[in-house]
């Protein structure tokens, strides 16, 4: 890999906080000089940096909140084609999947982030809306593994 090009990896953390009428899920709108879709807390893995350690720094970066974020059970990837041409010479030429590692985090109840300059708004939203936001599908899919793994419940 040469340098200034990304690993083809990346993460993305499911916050979730207990709600009124259940768990609520943070889904930030990406700043419109970064495409303007709703997304979760995401980010690239850094050169030397395992998902764990990227997942926690992305999280506190990008909303504030200092947690260990926690696996989730499922890796999923994308196909780097369908993305635009400025975000594909990121990586190393020939790289044609990104791959995503999961991973959720609890807020607690009433927490509210501190959006970076990535983003300019957020909602918390149940299962249902949190995914009929999300423009992708492979957040789609981590928030739903993410309402599996903890049981729906709050």
């Amino acid at each position: 890999m040469s340098a200034g090009h990304r690993r083809p990896f990346e993460v993305a953390v499911v916050v979730h906080r207990p709600g009124d009428r259940g768990r609520e899920y943070l889904i930030v709108l990406r700043a419109p000089d970064r495409q303007g879709y709703w997304h979760l807390v995401a980010g690239g893995v850094e050169s030397g940096e395992e998902p764990p350690v990227a997942a926690k720094r992305e999280l506190r970066e990008e909303t504030g909140l200092d947690t260990q974020p926690e696996r989730l059970p499922l890796t999923l990837s994308y196909d780097l084609a369908e993305e635009p041409e400025e975000l594909r010479v990121r990586f190393p030429p020939g790289t044609e999947r990104v791959e995503l590692g999961l991973f959720h985090a609890r807020a607690p109840a009433g927490w509210e982030p501190e959006l970076d300059s990535e983003h300019v708004d957020y909602r918390w939203c149940d299962v249902d809306d949190a995914v009929e936001l999300l423009r992708w599908p492979e957040p789609k899919e981590a928030v739903r593994e993410a309402h599996r793994v903890l049981g729906g419940a709050s």
